[in-house]
């Protein structure tokens, strides 16, 4: 099973595993979206985005019409998620011009502390 990890990670933490996964040529198991804030997260997957990717887990490639047509919304909607899903790397444009998620799982990880 294929699984992306969506995190809340610092940049310079982000930067850093690049950095070394750069110097042994080592890449890590798991493909990683890091998101510098909660808040920043929240804000790319809103309930109806999350939707979309449960849609998409799994599915290969497909139109952003069949997308819509899997969680019964508007085609033009849709078509702002995804735009948005392609802009923070979660979703991949697929050869022929349909989108992709290429992942059959997720897992959302972020840590809260007291200030």
């Amino acid at each position: 099973m294929k699984t992306v990890i969506l995190e809340v990670r610092a940049p310079n933490d982000a930067m850093g595993d690049f950095a070394h996964a750069w110097k042994t040529g080592k890449a890590e198991k798991t493909a990683r979206i890091s998101f510098a804030t909660p808040e920043l997260l929240w804000k790319v997957l809103t309930a109806k985005r999350w939707e979309l990717l449960k849609a998409l887990c799994g599915a290969g490639s497909i139109s952003i019409r069949e997308a819509a047509r899997r969680v019964g919304r508007d085609v033009k909607a849709v078509h702002g998620d995804v735009t948005a899903l392609l802009n923070a790397g979660i979703l991949d444009r697929a050869d022929g011009g349909g989108i992709v998620f290429p992942f059959d799982a997720v897992k959302v990880e972020f840590l809260l502390q007291a200030a």
